[in-house]
């Protein structure tokens, strides 16, 4: 039976996102095992991981105080669960979004760690309620669902089982605040969690608005990265609210009405096909085709401009 040491992270599932993961973790200067069903995978994420870790040490832009070869001698792969777990003391799960196949690895680790480790799934969508349901150790699950791409964007959504301790949620908060990244807790479980939720009524209006000829969908996203992402990287929608006004009460004093006028002229939930999705795929393979290269190079322009806007961020926060 593996018990906990402090210092010591497991990671199941060596993907992007458990790359990612790893990468963050050891950043923080904790030691990281990745373990991964096919061993190829593991050696395939160690170097990818090596090679990305010396970009962005040439960057500058390496997290942590650690340098890129102190970073990874703390990362190393693992032949099996058990020996991934052993000393422990937090399991990140990033196996692929399949549900039956996230229970039967937490099945696994249920058997093989004791009562102090926390048990954290990286999945996106998966209900807690569904995906710990009927394990020993459900007060230490949680999921710690980040985005994509994790080493970039800091925000962590933290979504507790029923049955899940307070304990185990400070814990996880702590640890992800250790690593640099901005842990939020959702209170309670809810499909879609907090950030896809918002994500996803974005781009149901966003679809909308192109399908009834209203905008372009090149204009659409000039909307949001000229507009709306522009104070959005900043400050949040409520926040927003409350200094485009004298302050929340008066905001909603004056756009109450409006905003409920216009929300009312919304249309129902896209089907995301037929002649809109033609009609958007073909303005975006205009601009990005979707060749893997030009989507690869396409993504790498992207996580530096990432990179250059949490810089940005920092240089603020520290004003």
């Amino acid at each position: 039976m593996a018990s906990s040491a402090a210092g010591v992270v497991a990671i199941v599932g060596s993907g992007l996102i458990g790359q990612s993961w790893g990468m963050l973790f050891a950043s923080g200067g904790f030691k990281v095992k990745l373990y991964d069903i096919e061993q190829q995978q593991v050696t395939k994420a160690l170097e990818n991981i090596r090679k990305e870790m010396k970009l962005l040490e040439q960057a500058g832009s390496l997290k942590g105080s650690l340098s890129a070869e102190e970073q990874l001698s703390l990362i190393r792969g693992c032949a099996s669960v058990e020996e991934a777990v052993e000393g422990a003391m937090h399991i990140q799960e990033c196996v692929p979004e399949n549900l039956e196949l996230k229970r039967k690895i937490f099945a696994q680790l249920d058997r093989a760690v004791d009562d102090t480790i926390v048990l954290s799934s990286s999945t996106s969508c998966l209900l807690p309620s569904q995906l710990f349901a009927g394990l020993a150790h459900v007060k230490q699950c949680i999921v710690a669902h980040p985005v994509n791409p994790p080493y970039y964007v800091p925000l962590v959504e933290l979504v507790p089982h029923p049955e899940t301790s307070p304990a185990t949620v400070d814990r996880t908060h702590a640890l992800m605040q250790k690593i640099g990244q901005s842990p939020i807790r959702v209170l309670k479980e809810i499909d879609g969690f907090a950030l896809n939720r918002l994500q996803y009524a974005i781009i149901s209006e966003a679809w909308r608005l192109v399908q009834e000829g209203i905008v372009s969908p090149s204009d659409l996203d000039l909307v949001m990265s000229d507009g709306l992402g522009m104070r959005y990287a900043f400050i949040g929608p409520l926040e927003t609210m409350h200094l485009n006004a004298e302050g929340m009460l008066s905001y909603c004093d004056r756009y109450r009405e409006g905003m409920k006028r216009v929300l009312k002229s919304f249309g129902p939930v896209p089907e995301f096909s037929g002649p809109t999705v033609e009609k958007i795929n073909q303005a975006m393979c205009v601009k990005i085709p979707d060749d893997p290269d030009r989507l690869a190079a396409r993504r790498k322009w992207r996580d530096e401009c990432l990179m250059s806007l949490a810089r940005l961020k920092r240089q603020m926060q520290s004003q």
